[in-house]
């Protein structure tokens, strides 16, 4: 097995999607539905969603998008 340079630090991954959340309403870990919720300067939005109950369960900032200019017609 290959293994990188030592003292060099590897990313074993870029960022991290959840694919379950600790519902309060439900009681229990369930899967989410993941939305956009705001564009913003600093990043996209998104909001977690209960699949069963609808309940929000978390949010996150999607950091790595590239800024948008202005829109041409």
């Amino acid at each position: 097995m290959k293994r990188g340079a030592p003292g060099k630090a590897q990313s074993s991954f870029d960022e991290f999607e959840a694919t379950e959340l600790y519902c309060v309403q439900c009681r229990r870990a369930v899967p989410v539905k993941k939305s956009l919720l705001l564009v913003l300067p600093e990043g996209d939005k998104y909001e977690y969603r209960c699949a069963f109950c609808g309940n929000t369960v978390g949010d996150k900032i999607d950091r790595n998008v590239e800024p948008f200019g202005v829109l041409s017609t």
